[in-house]
Formats: structure tokens, sequence, C-alpha cells
């Protein structure tokens, strides 16, 4: 049975013009930006614990999932995948607050920096139906450490306000100070 199901799933990859060598992601450069921030995480406010992150390569390199866990006891997760044949990067995340606005979320890559930082923006859509746009920005730092800023705008892109700001050090034991 199972290689009915491997066989079926190549004659459909071949079908639709995918070459069989590119069903796997781990050799794929573009599904090796988010390298960076792969591993377990203090995450830091300043000299405050905000919480802990493990951010993983999944589905043979082919989606990134991140396991966020708030020090107040809130939990959130990412997948991240390439989307094709655009090859443009996406990210559903999703909290325990999932009901509330802002508790899921759709963003896509919008600009990738020469630091190798990413940036992605979704929409945060409120109760009365407005939209308020919502970016973050993942760069990584010498000290192999991780920036993340996460944005928002209620009048369209033109005045942005920092919502969240954090240094991602690695390991999970790590203290902020």
């Amino acid at each position: 049975m199972r290689q009915a199901l491997r066989a079926a799933s190549l004659i459909a990859l071949l079908a639709c013009g995918v070459p069989a060598a590119a069903t796997g992601c781990g050799d794929s450069p573009v599904h090796a930006w988010l390298d960076f921030w792969l591993g377990d995480w203090a995450v830091c406010v300043g000299a405050d614990r905000a919480g802990s992150n493990r951010v993983s390569r999944a589905l043979d390199g082919c989606a990134v999932v991140e396991d966020w866990a708030g020090a107040d006891g809130t939990r959130g997760m990412s997948l991240f995948y390439v989307a094709s044949p655009q090859a443009t990067w996406r990210q559903v995340w999703i909290t325990d607050a999932a009901l509330r606005p802002g508790g899921w979320k759709e963003k896509h890559l919008v600009a990738r920096g020469a630091d190798g930082g990413l940036r992605f923006q979704g929409e945060i859509v409120l109760a009365d139906g407005r939209r308020i746009l919502d970016r973050t920005t993942l760069r990584p730092n010498a000290d192999r450490t991780v920036s993340q800023r996460i944005e928002m705008s209620r009048d369209g892109g033109d005045v942005w306000t920092t919502t969240f700001d954090a240094l991602y050090r690695h390991g999970l034991d790590t203290t902020c100070r």
C-alpha cells in the first residue's frame, strides 16, 4: 500500500511538470533562509524573559515550525513554508487565543535584507472590519543571537508602532541578564 501511495504521488508530481528530484526541500537554497533561527531559544525583552521558543525544520526541510511558550503561560505556533511556484515564504501563526484579533495571522515575505534578515507582513482584521497591518522582522546577529521586531500600522503603512522587540539567545535555560 505504501509503495502504491509513493507511486501515485510521483505520478501526480510528474503530471504537474515537477521533476522527481524536486520532492524534497532539504537542499533548496531558498528553504535555508530561516536556518539562522533554528534551535532552542530564550526570548528576552531587555533583561526580562518573555518566553522560550523552539524553531525546527520539518517535512524533509520543506517547512519550519515555531513553538512559542510565553512567560505568562500563553502558547503559539507558526508554520513557515515556501509557496510554489512563486518560491515565496509564507507564515501561518496561531495561538491559544485564536478567537481574538491577532490570535491567528497569515503573513508573507515582503523583504529579505542583505544581512539575511526576513520581513513578513499580513493583516489583522478587527471585529468591526478594520484592518491593521502587522509585520515581523527576523535578523541574525553576529553573536549568533536573533533579533525579532513585531510592528503594527493602523494607517495603511505610513506609521509603524513596535509591539514586540526581542532578542533570542541560544538555549532554553539561558538567562536574559
